[in-house]
């Protein structure tokens, strides 16, 4: 065999490398608009891997969350707010409270992000679990166990539970996170949060793992902190994005 040729299955590997690669990119440049940084990705990816573990522990779950199942999940949760791209700036960078009209727009980033990936499919003829799953988190992210998310109300198990998961990781990195206009709260104030909305925004079973697992997730929200650098970066955008805004 060459030496410059790929080993059996090198171009597989490759493929898939490069696929969660270009997915990285595309949401870490949807985060760029938000008030979030690159960083917030890595962390909620790293909080999902430790529920989704925590779980498969469990015989209820054992079956469904497989080795293959959590590293396609995992591969696919940069993806989950894709949908904002199409959100106006105006909009998603309002330091205040939204009105209700721009509160509905901005809940399509959500429908927005699943039509997206639908389209991509159909136009690069691609199929893959990790697709599927990106698709379950764009769409439900912000379902609610008791039925009071959006976008279809859906309520307990008709919620994925990939987006189960995704949910607590990312209201949770959301607490404790320091953004442009306000700071984040104690890591203990942000589990005492999560603790309340049990059985209601979220599923009781992923918040019982989560109360396990606070040192784990304090621990990456300490490996993975926004950088000097990351908040800079963010401010700029704003402040550019604002003017421009002020200009309309």
């Amino acid at each position: 065999m060459d030496s410059q040729s790929p080993l059996p299955g090198e171009n597989a590997v490759d493929a898939l490398h490069a696929h969660q690669v270009v997915l990285f990119a595309v949401a870490s440049l949807a985060e760029l608009r938000e008030s979030d940084t690159a960083s917030h990705l890595l962390r909620v990816k790293h909080y999902v891997r430790l529920l989704a573990e925590k779980l498969q522990q469990q015989a209820a779950y054992a079956h469904r969350l497989t080795r293959g199942y959590i590293n396609d999940l995992c591969a696919s949760v940069a993806m989950y707010d894709l949908g904002t791209v199409a959100i106006p700036d105006r909009i998603l960078l309002k330091p205040g409270r939204l009105t209700p009209d721009e509160l509905a727009i901005m809940s399509t980033h959500t429908t927005r992000g699943y039509e997206a990936i639908v389209q991509a499919e159909k136009a690069l003829g691609l199929q893959s679990p990790i697709l599927n799953f990106a698709k379950e988190l764009t769409q439900s992210h912000h379902e609610k166990w008791n039925g009071k998310g959006y976008p279809k109300g859906l309520s307990e198990t008709q919620i994925p539970l990939s987006a189960r998961l995704v949910a607590v990781a990312d209201v949770y990195d959301a607490l404790i996170s320091n953004k442009i206009y306000r700071q984040g709260v104690s890591h203990e104030e942000a589990v005492g949060i999560i603790f309340g909305e049990r059985g209601q925004h979220f599923d009781p079973d992923v918040v019982d793992a989560f109360m396990e697992l606070t040192v784990e997730f304090e621990d990456v929200a300490r490996r993975f902190a926004d950088t000097e650098r990351d908040m800079q970066n963010k401010i700029d955008y704003m402040a550019n994005a604002i003017a421009e805004i002020a200009e309309l």
